[in-house]
């Protein structure tokens, strides 16, 4: 099962443009539920209500991700990646096309937030198979020494989508302080649907796996769930462990830190916000795959340590000095926030991917990192937002991000890697260690 750096670079570029797609439909949503969806989806006097409302179905879609892991992963395993990361991808576009679409809570009451609710949910469930599938497409047509680099394609997707999403907000937001509110916020769910059609075109030319055409020569599993639960359980677990950082630390620097911005008492100007995130975004999409470069040279564990405490270090004075309201400050340090959390998701998937062995691989990875997602990333915007009218510090929310960060370094240590130069037979767990060393 060897791989070329030609066909490397394919799946990988694949891989980007895929994710970047998903991505973007995703954090629009995110970026629209920050500073929209709460006013016009769910109308309360109090606006801290309204927008703990708006996050509560930003969350819907984390909770559902499991389920479409479990779907999509069974697609992947049984039928083959690029099957899977085809139909996730036409699922997202056209769920986000209709959130653009729907009326709001002033037009037909109660039954818009349901539509919108539901809405969230098919985008929860696209999402749910596309990140293990991209990440198994760049990262199994990776040569063995070269596969975090590889794996960093589907990871330089998120700051991608990032940058296009909260790229075409900041833009929007210069043509007036009511022009998203009336009608602007539809535009970039629209625009997705040009998108779709690149992204569907791109992914849909490459070929499969070498390590999927490899299994399906050999042990196919009729029952890949039922394989991945019983042979992968504790893997599955610590891969769960790895993700508070890189999935939910990522959307308290993102989502949750407009929300805190913008709203009372800092009230900082939307505009500086999105400008800021949108810089952050395109900072963290020039450093994602020289860090993932850097995992193949240093280790993609030792990486994941360095991005953890650095993001400790960063989001700490980045949430302290939003207050102050000094806009060169805020830039600076949203900027480095990015750039170390860069280095917690840079090397993810690599290290998510090589936790696991070739069967039922993709319903294992989807399955932790579907899980983990709704754990950490579903709920950290909702639960500091909480944890700010409970206790009025942002103190409280610092805490709980360095605990994340602990938890994350202590599952990184423990995470097994697997090679892919083994042969996929019975004896293939003899060539394996716990730092993603292949055996000799």
């Amino acid at each position: 099962m060897t791989s070329s750096h030609s066909t490397a670079r394919r799946a990988g570029f694949a891989a980007f443009v895929g994710t970047t797609i998903e991505w973007y439909d995703f954090y629009i949503y995110a970026t629209a539920a920050a500073l929209v969806f709460g006013p016009l989806f769910f109308p309360s006097d109090d606006p801290l209500a309204s927008t703990a409302a708006a996050f509560a179905t930003f969350a819907i879609a984390f909770l559902v991700r499991p389920l479409g892991g479990i779907i999509f992963g069974h697609i992947g395993d049984k039928l083959g990646r690029r099957v899977s990361l085809v139909i996730t991808l036409l699922l997202m576009g056209i769920a986000t096309v209709l959130v653009g679409c729907l009326p709001t809570y002033e037009n037909v009451g109660m039954l818009a937030p349901i539509l919108l609710i539901l809405l969230r949910a098919l985008q929860g469930l696209a999402v749910g198979g596309e990140w293990g599938g991209a990440v198994l497409m760049s990262v199994e047509h990776a040569p063995e020494k070269s596969k975090t680099f590889y794996g960093g394609f589907t990871q330089l997707g998120n700051p991608a989508g990032a940058l296009l999403a909260s790229g075409i907000f900041a833009l929007m937001s210069r043509a007036g302080d009511d022009f998203i509110m009336n009608g602007g916020w539809r535009i970039p769910f629209l625009l997705s649907i040009v998108l779709i059609g690149v992204g569907f075109w791109v992914r849909y030319r490459v070929e499969e796996t070498p390590v999927f055409e490899a299994k399906v020569e050999g042990r196919k599993q009729s029952m890949p769930l039922a394989f991945a639960l019983r042979a992968n359980w504790k893997p599955i677990l610590l891969g769960i462990g790895l993700l508070p950082i890189s999935t939910g630390g990522y959307y308290l620097a993102t989502t949750f830190a407009t929300a805190y911005a913008t709203g009372a008492p800092i009230e900082l100007s939307e505009q500086v916000i999105l400008d800021a995130m949108t810089i952050a975004s395109f900072i963290e999409f020039l450093v994602t795959l020289p860090v993932a470069w850097l995992g193949d040279k240093w280790g993609r564990k030792n990486v994941m340590y360095i991005g953890l405490v650095t993001s400790v270090l960063t989001f700490v004075p980045f949430m302290l000095v939003l207050p102050g309201r000094v806009e060169p400050l805020i830039f600076l340090l949203a900027a480095l926030v990015r750039v170390a959390m860069s280095a917690t998701y840079a090397p993810l998937a690599t290290i998510l991917a090589q936790m696991f062995r070739p069967q039922a691989r993709y319903t294992s990875i989807a399955l932790a990192y579907g899980v983990g997602a709704a754990i950490w990333a579903g709920f950290s915007p909702w639960f500091a937002t909480q944890l700010i009218a409970w206790t009025g510090s942002i103190w409280s929310v610092l805490a709980m991000f360095t605990g994340m960060a602990v938890l994350a370094g202590i599952c990184t240590k423990l995470a097994p890697q697997h090679s892919d130069e083994a042969p996929v037979t019975a004896s293939y767990s003899a060539r394996t260690d716990t730092t993603g060393t292949r055996l000799s």
